[in-house]
C-alpha cells in the first residue's frame, strides 16, 4: 500500500481520515467485491459502453433551490405564488428564465430544463438521498445515515478515470449533503475508497493548493520510488500465486495513487494558477465560480465525475436577499462553464447537471417563521419535493428544450412526471454505465444500481 504523509486530517464517522484517495490506497480493496468490479467492466465492454470518453459535472445546490424563482416561473399565478422576480425571454423562442439569469438567457440553446421532476418529500435528508443515490426509503431527519452509494461512486467504480493518474471521482471543495460529509456523496457499501477525493480549501483564494497532490516535504521522489520498489519485491511471490486478479487490480490502484503524487499533468490539472486570468474572470472571481473552473480542468484532464458543493439554499425567509446574492453567481458560473466547454469542444462529452435535494413551496410564506409577518425579513419559501427542476447541458443533451410541465400554480407535474431514477438513468447512459448491474451491500445481498426509471429520451 502506498502511503504519503499528508499531515493531520479530522476523522469521519467511519473511522477513516480524509487524507485523500492517495492515502486510503488499497486498504479497502479486498472487501470491495473485486470480482464485481471486473465483471461490471466486462459487462459494459461487451455492450460497447466502456469506450465512452464522457464525464459529468454536478453543480449541487445544497439546501434546495426553488423552481418558481429560477427556471419554472409562473407570471400569471397569484402574487403569493409568482414571487418577487419577473421572467425574461431567452435566445430560444418560448423559453424563459428568471430576470436574475441574464447571461444564461443568451445561451439557452446550450441547455435544457426538466420541469416535472419530483420525489414528494420535504425532508432535506430524504430528498438528498433520493437525488444523490436514487433511493429515499428509510432516510430522514430522524435517521440520516446513508443506505446506498452516490451515483457517481457507482459509476466510477465501473468506469474508473478517463485518463491514467487522475482520480475518477472528485468533490470540490468537498462532498457534503445537508451538513453530512461526505454524506450521500459517499461510497457507502462500495467502500470508503469510493468516496470522492476532496480538494478542500477555497479555489478563489490566492494561496489555494490541493492537499495530497505532490510530494510532502519529507519524502523525495527517489525515496518514494525506493518504497514502491520494496513493496513490489515483497509482494512478488503472492502475485505469482494469485489467480483471482486481486493483486493486478491493487497494482492499478497503487499506480493511480503514485501517478497522482508524482505526475506533472495531474498536479497541473489541480493548479488554477495555470489558467488565463480572462478565463478565471469568465467564471466569476468567487469560490463558486473558481470551483466550477476547477471542475472543468479536472474533466479535461481525465476525471470522470466531479461535484461542486454550493450550500446555503434553505430560504424559509428573506428570500429576496438570499437569491439576489446567489443567483447572479450561478448565472455567471453556468454561463462561463458552458461557454468554456463549448469553446474547448468539450461540451458534447461533458454532461453538466444543476439541481438540489428538492424545491421550495410554490406559495410563499409571510416571512414571520411563526412570528409576526415580515419579522424575519421578506417572505420565503419552505420545503417542497412535489415539483422540482433539473438543469442539464452537454454530454449529448440537446439545448433549448423544456421537458415536462407543472400545473398553473407550480405545485405538481402536469405533463411527463419524472423521478430521480429517470435522471440517474440519463446520467448513466451518458457515461456508458449499465444501471441494471448489481453490487453487494454490507450483508452480501446484490443490489441493482437503479431500481426505477429510464433514460429521459426527450433530452437527446
Amino acid at each position: 500500500m502506498l502511503r504519503i504523509n499528508s499531515g493531520h486530517s479530522a476523522a469521519y464517522c467511519d473511522g477513516h481520515t480524509r487524507r485523500s484517495f492517495v492515502q486510503l490506497g488499497v486498504a479497502g480493496m479486498a472487501s470491495a467485491g473485486l470480482s464485481q468490479i471486473l465483471a461490471a467492466k466486462a459487462a459494459s465492454a461487451e455492450q460497447g459502453r466502456s469506450s465512452k470518453d464522457t464525464s459529468v459535472i454536478l453543480l449541487w445546490l445544497d439546501g434546495g433551490p426553488g423552481h418558481m424563482d429560477t427556471y419554472d416561473m409562473k407570471p400569471e399565478a397569484p402574487a403569493e405564488y409568482r414571487g418577487i422576480w419577473k421572467p425574461i425571454p431567452t435566445n430560444v423562442p418560448g423559453m424563459e428564465v428568471t430576470e436574475l439569469f441574464p447571461l444564461q438567457a443568451k445561451i439557452a440553446d446550450k441547455f435544457s430544463i426538466v420541469r416535472s421532476l419530483h420525489h414528494d418529500s420535504g425532508d432535506h435528508f430524504t430528498g438528498g438521498h433520493w437525488m444523490l443515490t436514487g433511493r429515499g426509503d428509510g432516510v430522514s431527519g430522524a435517521n440520516t445515515r446513508g443506505k446506498y452509494p452516490f451515483i457517481g461512486s457507482l459509476a466510477t467504480k465501473v468506469t474508473g478515470a478517463r485518463r491514467a493518474g487522475m482520480p475518477a471521482h472528485v468533490a470540490v471543495p468537498y462532498g457534503m449533503s445537508i451538513g453530512l460529509r461526505p454524506g450521500y456523496f459517499g461510497g457507502n457499501y462500495l467502500g470508503v475508497h469510493h468516496n470522492p477525493f476532496e480538494t478542500e480549501g477555497d479555489p478563489n483564494a490566492d494561496n489555494f493548493q490541493v492537499r495530497n497532490v505532490g510530494l510532502s516535504q519529507d519524502l523525495t521522489l527517489d525515496r518514494l520510488n525506493d518504497r514502491r520498489g520494496l513493496l513490489t519485491s515483497v509482494d512478488s511471490l503472492r502475485r505469482e500465486a494469485d489467480v483471482s486478479g486481486m493483486f493486478e487490480s491493487m497494482d492499478k490502484f497503487d499506480r493511480t495513487a503514485f501517478d497522482m503524487v508524482t505526475g506533472a499533468k495531474t498536479r497541473e490539472a489541480f493548479d488554477l494558477s495555470k489558467e488565463d486570468p480572462k478565463t478565471r474572470d469568465l467564471y466569476g472571481r468567487h469560490s463558486w465560480g473558481q470551483s466550477t473552473l476547477l471542475a472543468r480542468r479536472l474533466v479535461e484532464a481525465g476525471t470522470t465525475f466531479v461535484s461542486c458543493h454550493f450550500g446555503g439554499w434553505d430560504h424559509h425567509w428573506d428570500l429576496k436577499s438570499g437569491m439576489e446574492n446567489y443567483l447572479p453567481k450561478i448565472d455567471q458560473l453556468v454561463y462561463g462553464l458552458l461557454t468554456d466547454l463549448s469553446d474547448r469542444r468539450l461540451l458534447d462529452k461533458t454532461l453538466v447537471v444543476l439541481c438540489g435535494e428538492f424545491s421550495r413551496t410554490p406559495r410563499m410564506n409571510d416571512g414571520g417563521n411563526g412570528g409576526a409577518p415580515m419579522s424575519m425579513g421578506t417572505p420565503g419559501r419552505d420545503h417542497w419535493g412535489n415539483s422540482m427542476f433539473c438543469f442539464l447541458a452537454g454530454g449529448g443533451v440537446q439545448g433549448g428544450r423544456i421537458v415536462g410541465a407543472t400545473d398553473h400554480l407550480g405545485e405538481s407535474p402536469k405533463e411527463q412526471p419524472l423521478r430521480p431514477g429517470d435522471l440517474h438513468h440519463t446520467i448513466y447512459d451518458v457515461l456508458g454505465v449499465d444501471p441494471r448491474m448489481n453490487f453487494l451491500d454490507h450483508s452480501g445481498r446484490p443490489v441493482a444500481a437503479m431500481d426505477h426509471g429510464s433514460v429521459i429520451t426527450d433530452l437527446f
